[in-house]
């Protein structure tokens, strides 16, 4: 589903820890790490679309997790023509993200990256928090810097965005 604009709703995850570190995963098969993210279905909301995909990308339920806070609006970031997919629709530019920042009230056995038919992630650890940005591809870094910018008042004041 591409809106009008060219952009794939999508919601990406920043799972937090007690300790304030964050849940970072390696493509499966490759050597690019992100956080866990993924599109929106036709018919679904975001936070739906949250929980899915919390579910088939890292195995976590709604009671694993609490959900902290998410951004105001969409953040969008363009992928390089480069990387699209052969024969993909050329109205397509990019996704843009709503972002939701989650604790995990858990324990880390919880997190099962082998419960999906396609794993998304082949490992995964706890970074800290702006670390990401080091690590992240360069087109995907703005979006990230908003994300964790808008995000890290919840983060810091342990308040539960309702």
């Amino acid at each position: 589903m591409i809106d009008e604009s060219g952009y794939r709703p999508n919601v990406g995850i920043i799972l937090s820890s007690d300790a304030g570190r964050v849940l970072w995963g390696r493509r499966r098969g490759q050597n690019g790490w992100q956080f866990p993210q993924g599109g929106i279905r036709a018919q679904e909301t975001p936070e739906q679309a949250l929980f899915r995909e919390l579910h088939e990308e890292v195995g976590l339920r709604p009671d694993h997790v609490t959900v902290l806070g998410r951004t105001r609006g969409w953040l969008h970031y363009n992928i390089p023509d480069e990387m699209r997919k052969p024969f993909s629709d050329r109205l397509f530019k990019g996704q843009k993200q709503i972002w939701f920042l989650l604790r995990l009230v858990g324990t880390d056995d919880d997190v099962r990256l082998d419960l999906s038919p396609k794993p998304e992630f082949d490992t995964w650890c706890w970074i800290d928090y702006w670390s990401s940005l080091e690590q992240i591809i360069d087109f995907k870094r703005e979006v990230y810097r908003r994300a964790l910018t808008e995000l890290g008042f919840f983060l810091n004041s342990g308040v539960e965005k309702q």
